[in-house]
C-alpha cells in the first residue's frame, strides 16, 4: 500500500497523472526555431502535453524570418497530426538568423508538410490579434522561446477589422501570463546579454517595459543545467521521426552537447502548460530591460518572476526526455 502511494506522489510531482478537472491550457508558441535545436524539443513538448489533454495548441508563431522556418513548423505539426494548426511569420524588420546546423533542410525535405514558403503563412501580428481576440477573456497563455519582435508588435498594434482594441489592451484582456525563455538571473545579470533578449533588443525592451500580464521567466541560467535528447537518440524503437534525427544530427556536432543539449526552451514551455510549483521556485520581482540587451530585476515588482531550480536535475531531465520521446496518436 505504502509502494503504492509513493508511486502516486511521484506522479503528482512530475506530472505524469493529471488532474480530471484542470481544463487544459490554451497555448501559442513563439519560437525562433532554426539557430539552435531546442525549440524543436519545446515543440516535442508541446504536442506530447497536447496529446495527454494537458494543453491546446492555438497556433505556432515564428519570430525570425530564415527561409526555412515555416516549413519546419509545418513538419513538426505534421508529425504530431495536427498539421492545421495556424502558422504565423514575424514580418517588417526583423532577425533573420538561419540553422547552422542544417537540421532543417534535414527534416524538411524527409517529412511531409501543408506549408512550403514563409509567404503562405500568416502575418505573425495579424495571426496573433485574430486568434486572441476569438479567445475567453484572461484565458491564453503565450510562450516565447525567440526573440521580442512579435509581442512588441503586438503590443504597438492599432485597431483593426478583427478587433476595435489595440495590441496592448488586447493582451491585457485576453493573456493570462506569458511564459519566456529570456534573459538572466544568476551572478552574471546586469552583464550578461542573453541571445534571445539581445538579438532584438529593442523589441525585448518594449515589450519587458510595457506588457500588462504576469510573466514567468526561464532564465539562461536554468536551462543551461538540464540536458536532454540522448535518450531519444539511442532509442531505437522510435523511427520515421524529425524530432529524432535533428537531435541525432545535431548533438555530435557540438562537444558541449556530449551529455544532451541545453534545455532552454523545452523548460519554458513545461512551465507554461503544468505550471511551475512541482518543478521550480520563483523569485517575485519585476524585470528591468537595458537597451544593450541585458537585464536586472527590481525586487520591489510584484507582475514578474523567474523560476529557481527545485526539483533535483536529474529528475527533471527524466520529465522531459520522456515529453520529447513521445510519439504522436494514431488515428487522428
Amino acid at each position: 500500500m505504502k509502494f503504492k502511494i509513493a508511486l502516486l506522489l511521484f506522479a503528482i510531482m512530475t506530472g505524469t497523472f493529471a488532474s480530471a478537472q484542470q481544463h487544459p491550457k490554451n497555448i501559442i508558441l513563439d519560437t525562433d526555431i532554426g539557430p539552435d535545436y531546442d525549440d524543436v524539443g519545446a515543440m516535442a513538448v508541446l504536442h506530447a502535453l497536447a496529446d495527454k489533454g494537458e494543453c491546446h495548441i492555438l497556433a505556432t508563431i515564428a519570430s525570425n524570418q530564415y527561409s526555412n522556418i515555416a516549413p519546419v513548423l509545418s513538419v513538426l505539426n505534421t508529425y504530431f497530426k495536427r498539421p492545421g494548426i495556424p502558422i504565423g511569420v514575424v514580418r517588417g524588420k526583423a532577425v533573420n538568423i538561419p540553422c547552422a546546423q542544417k537540421w532543417d533542410s534535414l527534416i524538411v525535405d524527409r517529412y511531409p508538410h501543408r506549408i512550403k514558403d514563409n509567404n503562405e503563412a500568416e502575418d505573425a501580428t495579424i495571426l496573433y490579434r485574430r486568434i486572441l481576440a476569438a479567445q475567453p477573456d484572461q484565458s491564453v497563455t503565450i510562450v516565447t522561446i525567440g526573440f521580442m519582435t512579435n509581442m512588441a508588435n503586438l503590443l504597438q498594434s492599432k485597431p483593426d477589422k478583427v478587433s476595435p482594441l489595440s495590441g496592448a489592451a488586447l493582451v491585457k484582456k485576453k493573456v493570462r501570463l506569458m511564459v519566456s525563455m529570456a534573459a538572466c538571473f544568476n551572478r552574471e545579470m546586469g552583464k550578461f546579454r542573453e541571445f534571445n533578449v539581445e538579438k532584438d533588443s529593442v523589441s525585448s525592451k518594449i515589450t519587458f517595459d510595457n506588457w500588462l500580464s504576469p510573466i514567468i521567466f526561464s532564465g539562461f541560467e536554468i536551462g543551461e543545467k538540464i540536458h536532454t535528447g540522448l535518450p531519444i537518440v539511442k532509442n531505437k524503437s522510435i523511427t520515421n521521426s524529425p524530432v529524432k534525427d535533428v537531435f541525432q544530427k545535431s548533438i555530435p556536432l557540438d562537444p558541449n552537447d556530449s551529455k544532451g543539449r541545453m534545455s532552454w526552451d523545452e523548460t519554458a514551455v513545461l512551465v507554461a502548460v503544468r505550471s511551475y510549483e512541482r518543478y521550480f521556485s520563483v523569485v517575485k520581482g519585476k524585470i528591468i530591460c537595458n537597451s544593450d540587451g541585458s537585464n536586472q530585476w527590481d525586487k520591489t515588482g510584484t507582475l514578474d518572476r523567474y523560476l529557481i531550480l527545485k526539483m533535483p536535475i536529474p529528475q527533471i531531465e527524466a520529465v522531459l526526455n520522456t515529453l520529447i520521446m513521445h510519439q504522436p496518436k494514431t488515428g487522428k
